[in-house]
């Protein structure tokens, strides 16, 4: 008998509990100021996404495709309120022309990815986007900052926010491999 493939599991738990790091990152964009989390779903960002169901100041709003997210978190600015943007790394390709509107509109830009293609990948589709992710974003006029340790999060998304919304930038923050925890598929 063949071996049944199981679908993909996180080698660490946390996705499913909710981990330091995770908790960090969803607490400091609530402490910012956003009003708006903007998403496509990912396992690396479900407890941002839980707490932000779950507050009632808070708005979600999940998206088909990641480059939809930006016009919302560029009309969220237009209508007054700070949003952040949370895709994979495989989103961020599908964004590219889309990034054209926030330098056109000279909208700041917040935007917190999780990556693969990097460290023990299992998936070698991820790769060639994860690869490009941060040229690609800085290409666009995006400043990205990485974090690969937990004891950075914090520091490192709060920069973020104030480089959006004080400094009126364009930001992306890397959320590495090695931060997020592996992936990999398990067979019976």
């Amino acid at each position: 008998m063949a071996d049944t493939i199981i679908p993909m599991t996180v080698t660490d738990q946390t996705y499913l509990a909710g981990s330091s790091w995770q908790d960090t990152v969803s607490r400091v964009l609530r402490e910012g100021g956003i009003q708006q989390i903007v998403y496509v779903p990912d396992a690396g960002h479900a407890v941002a996404i839980r707490d932000a169901i779950a507050d009632p100041d808070i708005t979600d709003v999940v998206c088909t495709t990641e480059e939809e997210g930006v016009g919302v978190v560029s009309g969220a600015w237009l209508g007054g309120q700070r949003a952040a943007l949370l895709m994979q790394s495989s989103g961020v390709g599908n964004c590219i022309n889309m990034f054209s509107l926030l330098t056109m509109g000279g909208f700041p830009f917040l935007t917190v990815v999780t990556m693969r293609g990097e460290y023990g990948e299992f998936n070698p589709w991820q790769a060639p986007m994860g690869l490009a992710t941060q040229n690609a974003l800085e290409l666009m006029g995006i400043t990205v900052y990485r974090v690969d340790d937990p004891s950075d999060v914090e520091e490192t998304v709060s920069a973020a926010l104030d480089t959006a919304f004080l400094a009126g930038g364009r930001v992306a923050v890397l959320l590495g491999q090695r931060l997020i925890g592996r992936k990999k598929w398990e067979r019976n």
